[in-house]
């Protein structure tokens, strides 16, 4: 093991509460390792949706594309970026992620008879482009505040299942064999004693133990 362990009643008492706890911990910990891996899909799955649309509106502006110079002074790209990005915030197992709310853009203020017609439809256009934009952007953060967490989870799976229980059963295992040879040597040193103790006591017997001489044998 990578780390000595002292053969002890006391260390035994250790390992064992320490392996109960690391199964204890694990499977919540793969069940937050589930949970992240499940909304990791969603937000990708949300995320691919949000891109779609991204680029069907691309491609929506892009008939504008050629005419943006002659918009009689109105800055479109500059009416379409963002006056103020409003998210929210969500706790998926126990990883704070942001979430998209909504886009506030600028207050667009021409004259509708002194600009091209199709003006207010690229500026409408545009405006998807970015609000598309920041929700790809924010799905982005969130996939990526998840995958970080999830690869400490897995780690931590790892950690427990691979290494902290394996080791634990084996320091177990290693001190309940010294435990029981001890045992073992102690109860054979005890019977060897026992032994020597009678073997003692029978020759004590024989050394002081006399016999009297009958009246017959006495008689010449």
């Amino acid at each position: 093991m990578a780390k000595k362990i002292k053969l002890t009643r006391p260390e035994l008492k250790r390992q064992r509460d320490a392996l109960a706890r690391f199964e204890r911990y694990l499977p919540m910990l793969k069940l937050k390792q589930q949970q992240l891996q499940l909304t990791i899909r969603q937000v990708t799955l949300a995320w691919r949706k949000a891109t779609a649309a991204l680029d069907q509106a691309k491609q929506a502006f892009d008939p504008y594309r050629i005419v943006l110079k002659d918009t009689a002074g109105v800055n479109v790209r500059e009416l379409s970026a963002p006056a103020e990005v409003r998210t929210d915030t969500d706790n998926i197992a126990g990883v704070n992620i942001p979430i998209f709310v909504s886009v506030d853009f600028p207050t667009a203020t021409y004259s509708l008879f002194a600009t091209p017609p199709w003006v207010d439809r690229a500026l409408a256009d545009m405006r998807k482009i970015t609000a598309c934009r920041v929700e790809c952007d924010i799905l982005r953060r969130q996939r990526d505040l998840l995958q970080a967490e999830l690869t400490k989870m897995i780690q931590r799976v790892n950690l427990f299942e691979k290494v902290k229980i394996p080791e634990a059963r084996e320091a177990i295992r290693l001190i309940r064999i010294r435990l029981g040879d001890e045992m073992t040597a102690a109860v054979g040193r005890a019977k060897i004693a026992k032994a020597k103790l009678t073997s003692t006591e029978h020759v004590s017997e024989d050394s002081t133990g006399t016999t009297e001489p009958t009246a017959q044998e006495a008689t010449p």
